[in-house]
């Protein structure tokens, strides 16, 4: 009984929401997904990969090799150029997507968006 407890019934609340869209509060202001990350998901997985076979493993923005290995700083970043904020049409857009070295990430990009510069 306990496996099949459940099963048929509709559910009471309605259609669930996607784990993968991010919610807006009564404000409009759109949060992180309070459960899953888009970053952890296969979908987001894939494309990574995809951005760094399309940029050839290289620095969009040093032209270094994309060789090392997490924490090195040559350690490839798929970095999005337009802060996404969560928006899920910006998030998965390959246009605004690049691969840049953790190094470049981390200082150069960390201070552009500190600054409102991104």
């Amino acid at each position: 009984m306990g496996r099949l407890k459940g099963r048929g019934l509709p559910n009471r609340l309605g259609k669930a929401p996607s784990r993968m869209r991010a919610a807006a509060d009564a404000s409009g202001h759109v949060r992180r997904p309070a459960q899953g990350n888009w970053y952890k998901s296969a979908r987001w997985k894939e494309l990574r990969s995809k951005i760094l076979k399309r940029d050839g493993w290289t620095c969009r923005k040093t032209g270094e090799l994309l060789i090392g290995k997490y924490p090195a700083g040559n350690s490839p970043v798929v970095d999005h150029i337009r802060p996404h904020k969560w928006d899920p049409d910006l998030f998965w857009d390959e246009a605004n997507l690049q691969a840049v070295s953790k190094e470049w990430h981390d200082s150069v990009k960390q201070s552009l968006e500190q600054r409102g510069m991104a």
